[in-house]
């Protein structure tokens, strides 16, 4: 009899970054690609969250852990059924990512999607029907904590069509 391939494990895949890098196109064809459900994570935010920033104040830390919690629950429960998972979440703190990390047991990738402030910010003005307004773009760059040298994190620029995007995102997770 010859030996079966073994599978590798589920994984959990984080899309990362500031609002209006694309984590939400991104982490949707990401998904779509390697044949995982993707959560958008605004969506697990409890509502006193979008209610804060829609009215243009930024998330503090505590607003934040709930927020988390439910993604790190939500991304567990996936791979604790065999599956994989795509999730959108900006990620900003080192302390989160861990958080998130713990909570998948480390089987855990994130997708950083980096890029230049005026990319950022022309992205973001050019939203419609999002809640969190383009005055929060200088907060979350002020929170961010740039995930360069941490375990599983590949680096992917924005300033390229979606398609090179998650094309640059797959080779990296292929390299992890």
């Amino acid at each position: 009899m010859q030996d079966q391939p073994i599978a590798p494990p589920p994984i959990a895949i984080v899309v990362m970054g500031v609002s209006g890098c694309g984590k939400s196109s991104i982490g949707a064809e990401l998904a779509k690609t390697l044949g995982l459900s993707f959560i958008e994570g605004d969506v697990l935010h409890p509502q006193a969250n979008v209610d804060k920033m829609a009215a243009g104040t930024p998330l503090t830390d505590e607003d934040r852990w709930p927020w988390l919690t439910i993604i790190g629950e939500t991304m567990a429960n996936a791979l604790a059924k065999g599956d994989g998972i795509v999730v959108s979440c900006s990620a900003l703190k080192a302390v989160y990512r861990d958080h998130l990390r713990r909570a998948t047991g480390g089987r855990l990738a994130f997708i950083f999607l980096e890029g230049a402030h005026a990319l950022l910010s022309a992205r973001m003005g050019a939203r419609t029907g999002h809640f969190m307004p383009p005055a929060l773009l200088e907060s979350q760059l002020a929170t961010l904590e740039v995930p360069t040298g941490e375990p599983g994190v590949v680096t992917v620029s924005i300033d390229q069509p979606i398609a090179a995007i998650v094309n640059d995102a797959l080779k990296g997770l292929s390299d992890l």
